[in-house]
């Protein structure tokens, strides 16, 4: 048996071929991510990964909408959004392959925020 804990990670992301991390692996990436209301991340995208996102509980703007809890957002390749959290969040994040460096900011005016 091995034990971790999420503070010991790298802004939430947990599984993935990264360090530190609680499983490593090539198929996928996992993370659960916590934000405060305001939070924001900028518009990008993946060329190679698939993103799913569950909301697990408060309510967030992605893809020009608003989410809530049990949401469950699936952004494909090539699509690009911005992330606010509009409450208190707490989401998870798989991403499909893990591919290190598949991450693509693009111009705000570009991204559906």
């Amino acid at each position: 048996m091995k034990h971790h804990r999420l503070d010991e990670m790298v802004k939430g992301w947990f599984v993935g071929n990264f360090a530190p991390s609680a499983f490593a692996a090539d198929a996928v990436e996992v993370g659960i991510k916590v934000y405060k209301a305001g939070d924001r991340e900028a518009a990008h995208f993946h060329k190679v990964a698939t993103e799913l996102t569950v909301i697990v509980s408060g309510r967030v703007r992605m893809l020009g909408r608003e989410w809530a809890a049990n949401d469950i957002v699936t952004i494909e390749p090539g699509e690009a959004t911005a992330f606010e959290a509009l409450e208190d969040t707490v989401t998870v994040v798989v991403k499909l392959p893990c591919v290190a460096g598949d991450k693509y900011l693009v111009p705000t005016n570009e991204a559906n925020s």
